[in-house]
């Protein structure tokens, strides 16, 4: 990142396994329930494309596996497809890292951008609270917190 960047940074701690909490967030299914039905269509490799699909079919989100080790570390190229003005900054960059510690794992997402004051780290600083607040209610308790996404 230079100078000119918008980062996001978001950590929790969930009582799971680092194993359980990859699988909650690379399979499409267990997407679905803490994602508002949004899901994930990629086959997870280095090098591959990857994208969010909302419930009607639309596509969300595009981008590409920048980096993928399970189940410690996920890296996402990163970009909005559907609010114009958040796909025009381009792509972004979404760093996941999963750490046992404790009996609980940590989670950590770094979301950032080469972008001073970024609309699209704006909005995942608005969304990506309540999505891993409903993985880790999900995870721990097996139901999610939220129902509905708040735009």
């Amino acid at each position: 990142m230079t100078d000119a960047s918008s980062t996001f940074v978001y950590v929790t701690f969930i009582r799971t396994t680092p194993e359980r909490l990859w699988l909650a967030l690379t399979s499409p299914e267990f997407t679905k329930q803490y994602w508002f039905g949004v899901h994930h269509d990629t086959d997870w490799k280095v090098g591959s494309s990857w994208q969010m699909v909302f419930p009607d079919g639309r596509i969300a989100d595009t981008g590409e596996i920048a980096e993928s080790d399970p189940p410690r570390r996920l890296v996402l190229k990163w970009r909005n497809e559907f609010r114009p003005e958040l796909k025009a900054e381009g792509y972004s960059r979404c760093v996941i890292e999963i750490e046992q510690e404790d009996g609980a794992v940590k989670l950590t997402i770094t979301h950032s951008i080469d972008r001073d004051g970024s609309q699209l780290i704006g909005a995942v600083s608005g969304g990506w609270p309540r999505i891993l607040a409903n993985l880790k209610s999900l995870l721990e308790t097996g139901e999610v917190l939220f129902t509905k996404k708040v735009s």
